[in-house]
């Protein structure tokens, strides 16, 4: 039985016109029972099954999915809601946005799955960078196997216009350290969210990626200097 019917894409595509709170407070209840616990639902499956793989997800649904309500404080943008729901599976899920992990975004137009690290600080940039100078070939490995490129392409992330001195000859033969941020991503259709493969399918793409995932992870256990 499939975890979504077009009831979830209906509500977001009605939010859409009408992103203000009196209709939120109107359609809440319609919220709650066709998209708020359909998608922490899935969660919690999907959080189980990843558990399969990865013991370090200790996790339930609350810790990892996002609330609706926008941040406002520093946008333009002051409506209240997101289009959309979203979750990150990682370690400390939500509470730690620069772990490595999966991130999940279902709306009416495209589904997202993405993961990698997103959001590291300074020191985690540092050891990444270093990790990848010393194991570039078996990172190398990773991002191109056949299916990883054919479901993610390559690694995405915004880089560095300049590097530390150490890294700039290595960076010509490992462009990669320019990043600081280290993720894939790709779309599917929203139409999946109403099959009955739509676990699978997630569950696919999240194996498909892990090892970059767990790449990242070792990466940021060691503490190596290349000072």
């Amino acid at each position: 039985m499939p975890y979504f019917t077009d009831d979830y894409l209906q509500f977001f595509k009605d939010l859409a016109g009408n992103n203000h709170k009196l209709w939120f407070d109107t359609h809440r209840k319609h919220y709650e029972t066709q998209v708020r616990e359909p998608f922490k639902r899935f969660i919690t499956d999907l959080i189980h099954e990843i558990q399969k793989t990865d013991a370090s997800i200790q996790l339930e649904a609350k810790d990892a999915i996002f609330r609706i309500n926008r941040d406002t404080r520093f946008s333009k943008d002051k409506t209240p809601y997101k289009l959309f729901n979203s979750a990150v599976i990682s370690p400390m899920g939500r509470k730690d946005k620069s772990l490595p992990g999966m991130y999940l975004e279902f709306n009416p137009e495209y589904i997202t799955i993405s993961g990698g690290i997103y959001n590291p600080d300074t020191e985690q940039v540092r050891r990444i960078r270093a990790y990848l100078t010393r194991h570039f070939k078996a990172f190398e490995s990773i991002i191109h196997q056949k299916d990883f490129r054919s479901l993610y392409g390559e690694i995405k992330g915004k880089q560095n216009k300049r590097l530390p001195k150490e890294y700039r000859l290595l960076a010509e033969k490992i462009p990669v350290l320019y990043n600081k941020q280290w993720y894939y991503e790709s779309r599917l259709s929203p139409e999946i969210l109403t099959k009955n493969h739509l676990m699978d399918t997630i569950m696919r793409y999240y194996h498909i990626g892990f090892p970059v995932q767990k790449f990242l992870r070792d990466a940021l256990k060691e503490s190596v200097s290349l000072a």
